[in-house]
């Protein structure tokens, strides 16, 4: 089967309305200089060379400790983060709720080992939450487990190793970590969602979920563990997901995503024999996708979902989905979400039209958040179609906005 869209023969019975090519409404938050520098940083990411020798001298300032966020900053820093700390990240949040897009504040620091680094961590995003509280513009706070434990703890835990004492202490540290931060989003009534990570520590953060959930959706969906349907196993498993939540009298949180460590896990599954845990195509993971969207649709009263998803196909069928079911445009159970600095043509007017949408905003200093950004410019170089998209939005309004001042 040829990579591809192809899609489940529910969505052909469809009548999609929304449209994503309206530019006056994607980029009406934006100046004609936020529209050039766009313009000339998708041209740049554009070019496979050009990422990969960005991201070397990159890896190689940081090495040697050279000032890079003069030249980080006012470019790829801004078009994909919000800010240093939470406090430069209020006019992102201001702008964007202008036009009924919420924020998500995501501490995006990545790579500490200390005990110490992650209970900062744990601070920072409780910070988030706290942040949230007064603020209808930030529907959902978010974290990564990665961000609280050690990976090779994960691992161990994940592999259903024995632990020895000393790291049975240290896994008891994490819990209260993720439930501390589940705990004070429960008690302000706000989602959180649990990002999903690498397949093989992928078991210790789902444990953490269906702990977290069981203890906080009584009411309403306040935890979301995140789905990657490019995995072969988890529409399965959002199904088992949801008849576990209503066995324990609780809402499932889902936030469904596609994924993005295809290569890695491959290369990992070859060197380890283990078969690989992702689809064998993506028209498998196309429909795996929409599939998914369908269920959570389908027990919408049960579960919260949350469609983390850049592709406009599958925005514009769960719109039709929740026309055809007479289900409101803003249902507090139903949200669209994309990236900050990507896909306004979807987020603004799926806004536009009342649905609930909100873009994932990454923070930090500008060294630690370095490697957020290098997969940004590694995956609009690799994603098919996604910079071209990108670019001819952005020329489309470009012209638009010239024939107007004619």
């Amino acid at each position: 089967m040829l990579w591809g869209n192809q899609f489940p023969n529910f969505a052909h019975d469809l009548n999609i309305m929304v449209s994503f090519d309206n530019t006056e409404v994607a980029f009406s938050g934006k100046t004609d200089a936020d529209l050039k520098r766009s313009y000339w940083l998708f041209k740049v990411i554009s070019s496979p060379t050009i990422v990969s020798i960005g991201q070397g001298l990159t890896n190689f300032a940081l090495a040697i400790r050279f000032p890079v966020g003069w030249i980080i900053k006012p470019t790829i820093f801004k078009q994909f983060v919000g800010g240093e700390n939470i406090e430069e990240c209020s006019r992102t949040v201001a702008a964007l709720g202008k036009y009924k897009v919420g924020t998500i504040l995501d501490y995006s620091v990545e790579g500490k080992e200390s005990e110490a680094d992650f209970d900062a961590g744990a601070k920072e995003i409780i910070a988030t939450v706290a942040r949230a509280k007064t603020d209808p513009n930030i529907p959902f706070c978010v974290f990564k487990v990665t961000g609280l434990a050690r990976f090779a703890l994960l691992e161990k835990v994940s592999a259903r190793e024995g632990l020895s004492e000393s790291e049975a202490q240290e896994w008891k540290r994490v819990q209260k970590r993720v439930h501390d931060i589940c705990s004070a989003a429960a008690a302000i009534r706000k989602p959180v969602f649990i990002d999903a990570e690498d397949s093989w520590i992928q078991q210790a953060i789902d444990d953490l979920a269906d702990e977290a959930m069981a203890a906080y959706n009584k009411e309403m969906p306040v935890v979301y563990n995140t789905f990657q349907l490019y995995r072969h196993d988890r529409l399965e498993f959002l199904k088992t997901s949801f008849a576990k939540a209503q066995q324990g009298n609780y809402f499932l949180g889902a936030k469904l995503v596609r994924g993005a460590y295809m290569e890695k896990e491959r290369e990992r599954a070859k060197e380890k024999g283990y078969r690989d845990p992702i689809n064998a195509t993506k028209a498998d993971t196309d429909r795996d996708y929409d599939l998914a969207v369908q269920f959570c649709v389908d027990n919408y009263e049960r579960i919260g979902l949350c469609a983390g998803t850049h592709n406009e196909n599958s925005s514009a069928k769960l719109a039709a989905l929740l026309d055809a079911k007479k289900i409101p445009h803003n249902h507090p159970h139903i949200f669209f979400s994309q990236l900050l600095g990507m896909s306004d043509h979807i987020s603004f007017n799926l806004a536009h039209d009342g649905y609930n949408v909100a873009k994932y905003v990454p923070y930090g200093p500008v060294r630690d958040v370095l490697p957020y950004l290098i997969r940004r410019a590694q995956e609009n170089t690799s994603v098919k179609g996604q910079t071209g998209r990108e670019l001819s939005l952005i020329i489309k309004e470009k012209e638009r906005r010239k024939s107007f001042k004619k």
